[in-house]
């Protein structure tokens, strides 16, 4: 298992299980350079923008505060999405990838069948232009819809119970240009026991 690394304010978070518990499915060297150097780079950066904006700040300086918004939201939104995704991972063979009894009923409510809802999820997942996130949001009114944003932007305002990477750097390395294979496959190590929580009790995320 990964040891947590302190990167300034912000520190990256250790994977709850080791780099190889996801394989078949996800290799352990995608898990390595996914969170060690991809997730790291979002923590490092953050840290570096939150800092230059607070130089910017005390110098009044409005131009670069305005560019170091962007940079925060880009980075902070990296460390929130990668942080609830290692959560929503666990290895094949774990209790934790069976849905629970609340939140299958609420998908079956909304979609007719869960194979219905996870047709319409690989949907969404594969109209993703460039880079990107799938989700599986509940909103504010109780109810359950899939979701998708660009980039590293994170989920506002609605609970996240499943989010899914499509960036490149999720999948290339073991499925290349076979998007497909790889939401067939995350499919088997989606962690519902997490999600089952979030659906409850809402994503709790504290981030150090």
């Amino acid at each position: 298992m990964s040891n947590t690394t302190t990167v300034g304010n912000f520190v990256l978070p250790p994977l709850p299980y080791e780099y190889a518990a996801l394989e078949p499915h996800i290799s352990a060297q995608i898990m390595k350079l996914h969170h060690d150097v991809h997730h790291k780079a979002y923590v490092t950066n953050l840290n570096a923008a939150i800092k230059e904006q607070g130089i910017a700040y005390e110098s009044n300086n409005i131009t670069a505060q305005i560019e170091f918004q962007s940079k925060i939201k880009f980075n902070g939104g990296g460390h929130i999405n990668h942080s609830l995704f290692w959560q929503n991972l666990a290895p094949a063979n774990s209790t934790d990838v069976h849905v629970g009894h609340e939140l299958k009923h609420a998908i079956e409510q909304e979609w007719g069948s869960f194979d219905k809802f996870e047709a319409e999820f690989t949907q969404t997942l594969m109209g993703i232009q460039g880079s990107g996130w799938g989700w599986l949001i509940k909103r504010k009114d109780g109810s359950l819809a899939l979701a998708t944003t660009q980039n590293q932007d994170p989920v506002t305002g609605d609970t996240p119970l499943i989010g899914i990477d499509f960036w490149e750097h999720s999948y290339y390395l073991q499925y290349y240009t076979d998007k497909a294979s790889y939401v067939k496959n995350i499919y088997q190590v989606l962690n519902w026991k997490t999600a089952e929580d979030r659906y409850k009790h809402g994503a709790s995320l504290k981030l150090l």
